[in-house]
């Protein structure tokens, strides 16, 4: 397998940048392009020691710098890998890298360290697709989901399962294959009741897969009101900037305003929407049809109502139009005397918060809201769970044909359909893992990555 090298680092200007090179030859051609101070050879270094030095091409110095060994198999890919350090700088690491590849290595594809991590086993296909999503984190509770993942997480899951489907397999091999000599009657009703605990397990498995979108992707969250009932100034609260213009006069938010904000550990895709009223007005009533459009879309919905004010006929098309839906009831603007009326809305929607969008106070108890409704704060971020589209159609797939096979031999059917039904499941489990997958999985998993991961 040739040597590959990359920058690890983004590119722009920093204090640092690394050159990473794997393969067999990494000692070597890192003794090409780097001369420690210390005169001693490169290529006598032992693993995971670092030494000061020059970096070359030929006789031309190009920078100073740090040079790290790992000896295979302890190191990353699991091959002898070698990073220069360099000085940050677009131009300075493009040189150096310049330099490994007169010396030998190739460049190195997308995701290419940690396939090849994957290859010489040192990350299952979940761990390596859970490095991926360390690296594209927006926010704290993802970051740790995934650091859960990297360790194995999901990994455990899947194999218990597995496991379970083994057992079961085998001992239908057994019966099938060699029924006299077995010494216990095979007892269909326990088997089935095992069948039935890995479809619960599979179950939950994949119920965590829209917890892991919410936090990977961010939850869509509209606030919308009547014009003037404190939308913009809650949008700028949230978003600790004036993102959104704030004035006394109605229907100033007129198109719909959008930001990724992280609220208590979860990231929220706020939309300012246009306040809902009739108008004549063209241009607002556009901004009107993209809110309610946006409501249409929302997985949540923070609902502002002027609590200074009675409820008024736009109220009331708000309230129906939203009603049991994913809503959180802001009573707004509690720093003014209250009008009669507005304890109704406490009636109506389960979760009511009073505050008022001016006082930053308001944020923690707007985080706590929504991390209840959610129930994200509850999350076992440890527990692993399905991050991608890839991993949930094999948890189906698996789930469905475990089903299938529990069906089966409850109905009596004979033991070699449910033991395929069973391998049939195992199987999309090992694709799951990256146990038993083919190349093409295996380059649609690293399309992901960047070069020099």
């Amino acid at each position: 397998m040739d040597t590959i090298a990359a920058i690890a680092t983004p590119p722009g200007t920093g204090g640092i940048a690394v050159i990473r090179i794997s393969g067999d030859e990494a000692a070597d051609i890192a003794e090409k392009v780097f001369r420690p101070v210390s005169g001693r050879p490169v290529s006598g270094m032992r693993g995971y020691t670092a030494c000061y030095g020059t970096i070359c091409d030929g006789e031309t110095r190009i920078d100073d710098g740090v040079l790290l060994i790992f000896r295979a198999p302890h190191s990353y890919t699991g091959e002898d890998t070698a990073e220069i350090s360099c000085h940050g700088g677009i131009y300075a690491a493009k040189r150096v890298l310049a330099a490994c590849f007169g010396a030998g290595a190739v460049p190195a594809q997308a995701g290419e360290f940690t396939k090849r991590a994957l290859l010489n086993g040192k990350l299952s296909l979940t761990q390596a697709e859970a490095v991926a999503d360390t690296i594209a984190a927006q926010n704290e509770q993802y970051l740790a989901c995934s650091a859960a993942q990297r360790e194995g997480s999901l990994y455990r899951r899947i194999q218990s399962a597995a496991d379970s489907l083994l057992s079961l397999i085998t001992l239908i091999q057994a019966w099938i294959d060699y029924p006299d000599e077995m010494e216990d009657e095979f007892d269909g009703e326990l088997e089935t009741d095992k069948l039935r605990d890995i479809v619960r397990e599979l179950d939950a498995l994949l119920e965590s897969y829209n917890e892991g979108r919410i936090l990977r992707d961010g939850l869509p969250c509209a606030i919308v009101g009547k014009p003037n009932a404190g939308k913009s100034t809650l949008m700028n609260l949230l978003t600790g900037t004036e993102r959104s213009i704030v004035t006394d006069i109605e229907g100033t938010t007129r198109d719909i305003v959008e930001e990724t904000v992280t609220l208590g550990g979860l990231m929220l895709r706020l939309a300012d929407c246009a306040g809902i009223r009739d108008t004549d007005d063209p241009v607002e009533g556009i901004g009107v049809e993209r809110m309610l459009k946006k409501l249409d879309e929302a997985s949540l919905i923070f609902a502002v109502f002027d609590s200074s004010r009675a409820l008024s006929d736009e109220d009331e098309r708000l309230i129906e139009k939203i009603r049991g839906r994913n809503v959180l009831c802001i009573i707004n603007k509690t720093d003014l005397p209250e009008a009669p009326g507005t304890a109704r809305l406490e009636g109506i929607f389960p979760r009511t918060l009073r505050i008022s969008a001016r006082d930053p106070a308001a944020v923690k108890a707007i985080a706590g809201a929504v991390s209840e409704m959610t129930g994200l704060g509850k999350l076992d971020l440890s527990s692993g769970f399905i991050a991608n589209e890839r991993q949930r159609r094999c948890a189906q797939d698996a789930r469905d044909f475990t089903a299938q096979a529990c069906e089966a031999l409850a109905q009596g059917m004979t033991l070699d359909a449910v033991g395929i039904m069973c391998e049939n499941a195992l199987d999309r489990l090992y694709e799951l893992s990256g146990e038993k997958t083919s190349d093409n999985v295996i380059e649609q998993v690293f399309s992901r990555f960047c070069v020099g991961k």
